[in-house]
């Protein structure tokens, strides 16, 4: 590829995330030549999602790959809890699913599901990686999406595809190129990220604290805990401004378990910030162009089920568009339908899960982090589920599979 400034293939997928090459696995598994675009030389990002869903874990089943999945290191998550104004509240329990191949959510760091996806896709033809090479634009022919123009290690470069998919995130460049209509929905939290080093001794539970000004998730990581500290939309920059040991002070109040260890949180390098938008895009396809995950509806971090989202719209396309795209007789406006298609059968997951993710955020994250004083009782919903733990498996379905779960059936293992 050195001396060239141009390449051809089915199907070209920008963006290595979790929805950009699982769809690009499946696809190579149907005999679909896919090039992927990755504008990083690897998948090593701190603080990306590392939650595995239920509902994932049974795609990987479906493909032959869930006990090799889980023989890599992972911890499993079997309930969530958290310490809503000083009471410890079980929410939601996977043990009480039905009908799953297991009952947890697999806690792996991002860059190892992504590594194992690839490693996958490249034991078959027809995959293509391109690392360090990000997409910048469409090449658009006739009416309709023929390729993308990107900058690789060697300069510029076209791929001409008969079909694109912009899996390039919620800032993405692809969609912004194509002219789409975004709504945007509102966010009135962002988030900071940290790591905070676990205790000899220390239990191995996911979830979260919730006191008057404070929100605070943790995510068990074996020998640290990684924190999602919840702040007011914007306004990170008031807190860089009221000093370091100001906010040690915070993170403190917001998990007193922890406020041993708020040293270890040495410089503003160790915090992360996670700019939080909910959107989503009133059409997610063009000709020869889809956008599906965060490209097509950016999620709120709330439950975590952003990969879940990005996973399942893969697993949808796939399922549409397989046949066509493996037929090279198929002319590429054929695919058009189908995109229409992939559409009509993504768009109500993302918009109910939205719905939840907002009424959340405005109608209790916004006034916890506003000082409202804590209730005289917990919330009913909450009450609810400590009187009747069978309904713990109410959020546990909607965190762990979600509305429409996608099965990958009927995809060639690699040895055939």
């Amino acid at each position: 590829m050195s001396d060239a400034a141009s390449l051809s293939t089915r199907c070209c997928i920008v963006g290595g995330g979790p929805a950009g090459l699982m769809l690009a696995l499946l696809l190579v598994r149907a005999g679909v030549p896919v090039t992927v675009l990755e504008k990083h030389g690897d998948f090593l990002r701190d603080f990306r999602g590392d939650t595995v869903h239920p509902s994932t874990l049974r795609v990987m089943d479906d493909l032959g790959l869930l006990d090799a999945f889980l023989a890599r290191p992972h911890d499993e998550v079997r309930q969530l809890e958290a310490v809503v104004f000083g009471r410890r509240v079980p929410v939601a329990d996977f043990t009480r699913l039905r009908g799953l191949p297991r009952d947890f959510i697999a806690l792996v760091p991002q860059w190892d599901f992504l590594d194992f996806l690839r490693d996958e896709a490249e034991r078959l033809p027809h995959f293509r990686l391109l690392l360090n090479t990000e997409g910048l634009g469409l090449v658009e022919r006739g009416g309709r999406v023929a390729g993308v123009t990107a900058r690789g290690p060697q300069g510029p470069l076209t791929v001409e595809a008969d079909l694109v998919v912009a899996c390039d995130g919620r800032r993405s460049v692809l969609r912004e190129a194509a002219g789409m209509t975004v709504r945007a929905l509102g966010a009135p939290i962002d988030v900071l990220w940290m790591r905070l080093p676990k205790a000899p001794g220390e239990g191995n539970q996911t979830g979260g604290f919730v006191s008057p000004g404070h929100f605070m998730a943790t995510i068990d990581r074996h020998d640290y805990w990684q924190c999602a500290y919840l702040i007011a939309k914007g306004g990170f920059e008031a807190v860089r401004e009221r000093g370091l040991e100001a906010f040690r002070a915070e993170v403190a109040a917001a998990a007193p378990p922890l406020a041993d260890r708020v040293q270890h949180i040495a410089g503003w390098d160790d915090v992360k910030l996670l700019s939080v938008a909910v959107d989503r895009l009133e059409r997610w396809w063009k000709p020869g162009l889809l956008c599906i995950g965060d490209a097509a509806h950016a999620m709120s971090p709330i439950g975590g089920v952003g990969i879940n989202l990005a996973v399942q719209d893969a697993v949808a396309a796939a399922n549409l568009l397989r046949a066509a795209l493996a037929a090279p007789a198929v002319q590429p406006a054929r695919l058009d339908p189908l995109l229409a298609q992939v559409q009509r059968r993504r768009l109500l997951p993302a918009r109910a899960t939205q719905a939840v993710q907002v009424a959340i955020q405005r109608r209790v994250l916004a006034p916890v982090l506003q000082g409202a004083p804590p209730p005289e009782r917990l919330p009913l919903p909450l009450r609810l589920l400590q009187r009747w733990p069978a309904l713990r498996a109410l959020p546990a379905y909607a965190v762990g599979v979600g509305l429409r779960p996608e099965r990958a059936r009927g995809y060639l293992p690699p040895s055939v």
